[in-house]
């Protein structure tokens, strides 16, 4: 099994137990396929950068998950069958996720000793 990484951006229009169950259904999905599902982040509505769709802004969600590569296929058949997701991007993590939180916390340690830096001066 690989690790993947899925940000899919969710019509905007679409929210409440609408939006919820867009992502439930994406999530049971992979699932439903035997993916491990490692963690799921709701980045929030952001504006585009270019209009998609007609859409100059989108909700932003995080996928993260362990799957065979033949799951693929059809989890982005399905999200480009879908009028919710206006765009998505997968992309295979090749040394995990636990790579990538490695990544994250030394760019935040950083962003703090430099703020740090600044205070004292």
């Amino acid at each position: 099994m690989r690790t993947y990484e899925t940000v899919l951006i969710v019509n905007p229009q679409i929210v409440g137990d609408e939006y919820t169950a867009v992502i439930e259904k994406f999530k049971g999905v992979l699932t439903d396929q035997n993916a491990e599902i490692l963690k799921v982040d709701e980045w929030g509505t952001k504006r585009l950068a270019y209009p998609v769709k007609k859409c100059e802004q989108g909700t932003y969600v995080l996928i993260n998950f362990n799957a065979e590569n033949v799951v693929i296929k059809e989890f982005e058949r399905r999200m480009r069958l879908d009028d919710a997701v206006i765009k998505f991007q997968t992309l295979i993590l090749e040394n995990g996720l636990e790579e990538v939180a490695e990544a994250e916390e030394s760019v935040e340690e950083a962003e703090e000793g430099a703020t740090e830096e600044k205070a004292d001066e």
